[in-house]
Formats: C-alpha cells, structure tokens, sequence
C-alpha cells in the first residue's frame, strides 16, 4: 500500500491561535464550481452552495474568524483565523440554556483539520443534495495548509487569493492549461 505523504507540521497544534491558509481542492481537480472569463470568477450553483457553506462555518466552530476567501473551478482558497481567547468572536450567550453553561466550563477549541473536515463535509452534502443522475462531487483527499506567521506573509496571501481569477491561465490547479 502507498504511504502518503503527512501534510501538517510534525509536532503542531492546530488548534492554536493563528491564521491558516487553506486550499481544497476538488477530487481529480475536475471544475465544479464555474468559470473564469476576463479575470473574474462566476460562479455557478454547486461555487455558491460552497461559498455559503465556508461563510457558515463560524456558525459551528465557535473559535474561529473568516478572513479573504475565493472559490475558482475547481478548487477554493481561503483564510481561517483561530481564536481560543475568552469566547473568541461570538458574544456569550445569556438565554441559560445547558449546552453553553457546559461550554463555558469545557471550552472545546477545533482544530483545523476538524474544521477542513466540516466545511468538506457540509459543502459536499449541500452539492450533492442538487445532483438527480450522474457523478456525485468529491473534494480530494485532505488540504493544503500554510500557517501564517506575519503581517508581510499575511498581506501577500490576501493578495494571491484576490488575483487567483486573474492568474488562471496558468495556475497549476487549470487542467486545462
């Protein structure tokens, strides 16, 4: 059997504090989500079910902040911030309901992984439930990741996710370039 290649950093948490550049891509890199005509991205139905399942995640994973993001044909990019302080960005609820008094006590931060595997999961079954006949779509197995550890970094990925559209002729990711 074929040993995979480990994708994380050895010895990482990644479930601490930081931001988190991802790109997932679709299995086979077939394009599921649109096309790109002078530079600019136009989604289809299955790009936004994508897109709305991405800005939807701080709605499950409590911790965590969205930053850039773009979906292309075949492949999404985007910016997760984790943040373990306090009650990170949601306000702390105050209708005494049991699950967050728990919560409150045991704090469970997700990690990235869990929540690559979140967003992989929601949007999948989002797409999946508009298909009737044929192939069902598939993200490829696990994610890109690159943790971001400056400003200067930081500002060139916003940047990379920005131009991403303009840039398709010849990113690796077009099967058909």
């Amino acid at each position: 059997m074929d040993q995979r290649k480990p994708n994380r950093l050895k010895n990482y948490d990644y479930s601490q504090n930081g931001y988190y550049f991802v790109t997932i891509c679709t299995y086979g890199r077939q394009g599921w989500f649109g096309n790109i005509s002078n530079g600019m991205m136009g989604l289809n139905r299955n790009g936004e079910i994508v897109s709305a399942c991405w800005n939807d995640l701080p709605n499950h994973y409590r911790n965590i902040e969205l930053d850039e993001f773009i979906v292309m044909p075949n492949h999404a990019h985007g910016i997760v911030v984790i943040d373990n302080v306090g009650n990170g960005f949601k306000p702390f609820p105050t209708d005494g309901i049991q699950i967050y008094a728990d919560e409150m006590k045991n704090p469970r931060y997700h990690g990235l992984p869990e929540i690559m595997r979140g967003f992989k999961t929601f949007s999948s079954r989002r797409v999946n439930e508009t298909i009737k006949t044929g192939n069902k779509f598939h993200w490829q197995k696990s994610f890109y990741d690159h943790v971001i550890r400056d400003e200067m970094s930081l500002g060139r990925i916003r940047e990379y996710i920005r131009n991403n559209p303009k840039q398709w002729d010849t990113d690796k990711e077009n099967v058909n370039m």
